[in-house]
Order: structure tokens, then C-alpha cells, then sequence
């Protein structure tokens, strides 16, 4: 091999599934390869919803002897959920699932004492009722709890057991709630007036960072040869995704699409006005001191848990029965909270439908198409509502993550922005990752430099949007949404 291309491990774990990539980078080149992908299922135990972290763990070792020597790794997780460990670093107990229901009512008593608009004006971010500081408020009377010398955001969990090293990645903590988005720290008011002890966490560590090398145990387990070090990336892996749209200048929207949608901006300074409180939109933390400014909207959950209740048709049939399903006619509000939890998912979408007076979708192809439908109306919203809210305007939207392979949602989102849609790259956390990776070890430049070798090097589709926007206005009208 070229001294000048180097392999990087991306371990990209998310909702559903997880996965070990691998990628070969050099000044002109970026190439992805899947080493190993296993599924992530969650556990419901007496106590509640659990992830299986053990599960996932052994998949991201079988992924690493899979992959072959590397030049380094990383790691990326979704958001908000963690592991305690004790005084001697074992875990207690699996990490609680952000859908498990522990934290319903609990915002209001945090509200009492630090209210929603101080507490958006210190810490910039959305109301969710699975954020980390609602978790551990609700963790807090637990026994569990109480032995806990450690707290580990998910990514910095499988770091430390691969390296025995334990750090909290900046991207991944300003999730939280408790850091202030100007200042990149925590926010030590805000945890002082709730009680939370801020030395439960480990230091902070920014993407590009190092953060130990492979154990003598990983590598004996894994094949490789050490010493192979562990960087910290953009480990919440909507930071990481940002970091791999392939933008050509400044005035873009991105939508990153899976389980959830993260539709926004990338932006200088946080937001942090009431007005951007009230429209429910995050202000976090990404590559080189940049701030994902965002609306997490329910994403193609939606469809998975419909896909799951119809027992698992064949999702491209569906698709193209969906695209000769009358367009609009009825929408739902696809950031519900009334769609978090699993189960009844077709249900629930035409109890909405019913509630609001529109048609009732009865066909899978009819509950598809309006759960399409109102994700593009949903990126629609967001799109217009970040430029309005943040003084800015933007020529295009890109889509990354796994909703590209979605022709027909991609379309749709073209149709309701009234812009054209930039679709790819589909493993953008991954390839985010990856070349965090290369940049920290020289490989590349700068953000404008990473994005460039994404545009040369990854295949994009274009949509261009079709008709005007209007019926996307009265659908909006119909939800009671401006």
C-alpha cells in the first residue's frame, strides 16, 4: 500500500443496527468498504427498555478482526444515551434506551427549578423528553445510580473498553443539556442549580483528539497488531454525518435521514433566542467549534415500525405503490411525540389522520405514502424555519445518511422545498469518520478540503423540484403549522 493512503476503522453504531467500515483514504482518494454489520436490539426487561451494549460490543470486536490491520479507529453512536460504571470501571447494569418511558413528567420538575427558557438560553437546546439531563434526573433515586462513580456517553463506553482509556467526546456531550454551545464547556450553572455532579463525567475531548490505543486483550481478540490508536471523531454520529456533506459553499440545508431526520444548518454561533426555543430548535455542537443548528424530526421510524406491524413486506414494492398513491391527502405531524414509543405504528398514523379530519389512510401503500409525505412536509418546515430563525438563506438542500436510497422521499423533499436535493453520500457517518481519522493524521485538510474529496469521490443524485409549492402550504395549514 501507498504510504500516502491509509485505512481507518469507522465503528458507526446506530438505532437499529451497527456496523464496522472501512476506509481507505488518500489526497485523492476515499473509499468505503462494509468489514461487518450486526443488528441492534433492544431488550425489554421487567425494569424497562435496555440496549444491549454486550450485543454490541462483541459485534464491534467481530467487526475489528473483520476489518484487518488499520491505521486507526473510531467511534460514533446516536445520541443522548449512556453507561455508569462503577469505582473499579464495571459497568452497572445495560444502558437504558432513550424510548424507555422513566423520564415522562420529569422535564416539568426540572422546569420548576431552572425554567425551559433559561435553561434553552444556557444550554441552546430542543426540548426532547429522552435528553441526557431528564435521564439523569430520573436516574437519580435509583440504586443504581447512587453506586455510580462514572458516567459514559455510548461511543466513549466502547472506547474505554477497547483502550481502557476514558474520555466524553464534546460533539456527543453537547446532547446533554448540559453544555454551553458558546463557550464549548459545560454548563456548570445550570448543573449546579439541578444537582448533577459534573466530575461524574470524564474530561471533554474534541474530534481529532487521540484517545488511546487498542488493549493488548483487543488486539489478541481482534488479530491486529498493535499499536493501533483509537481518535475521538464527531462521535454522535449526526456530528460525523455533518462533517461528510458533500457541500460545495456556505448556503446549504442538510437533512440527515434515518430512524430520525436532523434537517438544519450549519452555523458559526449558536441560536438562542425564545423565538428559536419556541420552534423547538437544538443548537449542537460539531467539527471545528461549528454548531449544528437542527430539528430532530421522527424520521423514517415511522416507517420501519409499519414495515414491522405488516410483517416485513418487500420495502421496494411498497415504495412503488406508494408513488402511485394520491400525493397529500393526508398528513401527519411527523415530530409527534405521540410516534416515539414503539408498536401500533399504522394505528396511531390513521388515529391522527382521523383526529385532524382528513382521510384515513387504509393500505400500506396509502399509510406509506402519507408517512412520506409528511416527512417531506416536515423537512419542508424545518428547511424554511432554520433560515428564518438563524437570518440566513440557503440554495440547496443535501439529504445523507440512509434516506438516500429513498428515491421517492427525496423527491418529495425537492417538491416541498421548492429546492433542488443533493442525495448522498448513504454511509455519511461513517465516511464523517472516517475522515475526521485522516484529517487528524494528515491526510486532509480542512472541512472545505474533506468535502471536496467527498464530491470527487462519492456518487450523488440530484432532484430538482417539480410544480410549485402551494399544496405544500395547505398541507401545512391542515396540521394548524405557519
Amino acid at each position: 500500500m501507498s504510504a500516502l493512503v491509509k485505512s481507518y476503522a469507522a465503528v458507526d453504531l446506530g438505532a437499529s443496527s451497527g456496523r464496522v467500515m472501512v476506509g481507505r483514504v488518500g489526497r485523492h482518494e476515499l473509499e468505503l468498504t462494509e468489514a461487518h454489520r450486526f443488528p441492534n436490539r433492544p431488550v425489554r426487561l421487567p425494569e424497562g427498555l435496555r440496549w444491549d451494549v454486550l450485543g454490541l460490543y462483541a459485534g464491534v470486536l467481530e467487526g475489528l478482526r473483520a476489518a484487518g490491520q488499520v491505521d486507526s479507529v473510531g467511534i460514533d453512536s446516536w445520541a443522548v444515551d449512556y453507561g455508569l460504571l462503577d469505582a473499579d470501571g464495571a459497568l452497572l447494569g445495560n444502558p437504558v434506551h432513550y424510548r424507555d418511558a422513566r423520564t415522562e413528567g420529569v422535564a416539568e420538575s426540572v422546569w420548576a427549578t431552572v425554567p425551559a427558557a433559561e435553561l434553552y438560553a444556557a444550554t441552546g437546546l430542543q426540548y426532547a423528553p429522552f435528553n441526557t439531563l431528564y435521564q439523569l434526573t430520573a436516574a437519580r433515586s435509583s440504586a443504581q445510580f447512587a453506586h455510580a462513580k462514572r458516567l459514559l456517553l455510548i461511543p466513549d463506553l466502547i472506547a474505554y473498553w477497547l483502550t481502557g482509556e476514558q474520555g466524553t467526546e464534546l460533539t456527543n456531550a453537547s446532547t446533554t443539556q448540559l453544555v454551553d454551545p458558546r463557550t464549548g464547556d459545560w454548563s456548570y450553572d445550570v448543573a449546579a442549580r439541578l444537582g448533577i455532579d459534573l466530575s461524574l463525567f470524564a474530561p471533554l475531548r474534541r474530534p481529532g483528539d487521540p484517545a488511546g490505543v487498542l488493549r493488548a486483550e483487543v488486539l489478541e481478540e481482534t488479530g491486529l497488531t498493535g499499536p493501533v490508536p483509537v481518535t475521538a471523531v464527531g462521535s454522535h454520529d449526526t456530528a460525523s454525518a455533518v462533517a461528510a456533506v458533500p457541500a460545495t459553499g456556505e448556503r446549504f440545508a442538510y437533512i440527515c435521514t434515518g430512524t430520525w431526520s436532523l434537517a438544519g444548518l450549519e452555523l458559526g454561533a449558536p441560536v438562542l433566542t425564545e423565538e428559536s426555543r419556541a420552534a423547538n430548535f437544538t443548537n449542537e455542537l460539531g467539527l471545528d467549534g461549528t454548531v449544528r443548528y437542527l430539528r430532530n424530526i421522527m424520521g423514517l421510524w415511522l416507517l420501519q415500525e409499519c414495515v414491522r406491524a405488516w410483517g416485513e413486506p418487500d420495502l421496494g414494492e411498497l415504495l412503488r405503490a406508494a408513488a402511485v398513491a394520491p400525493a397529500l391527502r393526508s398528513v401527519v405531524d411527523a415530530g409527534d411525540a405521540a410516534f416515539l414509543a414503539p408498536g401500533r405504528m399504522p394505528e396511531r398514523i390513521a388515529e391522527a389522520c382521523r383526529a385532524s379530519g382528513q382521510p384515513v389512510p387504509e393500505t400500506p401503500a396509502e399509510v406509506t405514502r402519507c408517512i412520506l409525505d409528511s416527512l417531506a412536509l416536515a423537512h419542508r418546515r424545518a428547511v424554511e424555519d432554520a433560515q428564518r430563525l438563524a437570518g440566513t438563506s440557503v440554495d440547496v438542500v443535501h439529504v445523507v445518511g440512509g434516506g438516500v436510497r429513498n428515491a421517492l422521499l427525496c423527491q418529495l423533499t425537492a417538491d416541498a422545498c421548492g429546492l433542488p436535493v443533493v442525495a448522498g453520500p448513504t454511509e455519511a457517518a461513517a465516511l464523517g469518520n472516517v475522515l475526521v481519522q485522516a484529517r487528524a493524521h494528515g491526510l486532509v485538510g480542512d472541512r472545505a478540503d474533506m468535502r471536496r474529496l467527498l464530491t470527487r469521490t462519492q456518487p450523488l443524485t440530484r432532484y430538482e423540484p417539480r410544480g410549485d409549492t402551494a399544496r405544500w402550504r395547505a398541507a401545512q395549514e391542515r396540521l394548524g403549522a405557519r
